[in-house]
């Protein structure tokens, strides 16, 4: 069928003609090419700002539980476990699993419980539920836990933030 506004030549022409053309094709695929190897180190920059996010999340959940521990203890709620803790949690997991408040009697006749975090969570720059712990006796930059208390947390991890200081030290 011809338009009012096409040649029959270029009737004839656009009738034979199917599919792309090996230089549109190239084309195409070199607009994709550009467009995806900008997107990629976007992608992996906002990756890399989630995990921070949540590393920091994580860490001030983990710190504020061991800071409300020290609190009560302090308060005299709890009962320390023992003069070289300094009334900071043995280890993390007794933030988790709770310890008995003195003095304190539920409802039910039971001495109460007080947990101060609801779970440990994964590091999300190591992938695992190990995270680097320093007691109060250690030295502030010491990588290795003592053992005596829980005074600090921090990530395992090697690698450093885009500002250069190491993941370790948030």
């Amino acid at each position: 069928m011809l338009r009012c506004s096409e040649s029959p030549r270029l009737a004839r022409r656009r009738s034979g003609q199917s599919g792309f053309t090996l230089v549109e094709l190239i084309v195409a695929f070199s607009i994709l090419l550009i467009l995806t190897t900008m997107a990629v180190p976007m992608a992996r920059y906002q990756v890399r700002r989630e995990r921070e996010k949540e590393l920091r999340q994580d860490l001030d959940e983990m710190r504020h539980g061991i800071d409300r521990y020290k609190d009560m203890c302090d308060a005299g709620k709890i009962q320390s476990s023992g003069p070289e803790a300094y009334c900071y949690p043995p280890t993390l997991e007794v933030l988790v699993d709770g310890v008995k408040l003195a003095n304190t009697i539920s409802g039910n006749g039971q001495t109460g419980k007080m947990r101060f975090l609801r779970r440990i969570r994964k590091d999300p720059m190591t992938g695992d539920m190990d995270w680097g712990k320093r007691s109060m006796q250690d030295e502030p930059t010491s990588n290795s836990w003592g053992g005596q208390n829980v005074f600090d947390v921090f990530t395992k991890t090697m690698d450093k933030a885009s500002d250069g200081t190491p993941y370790s030290e948030w």
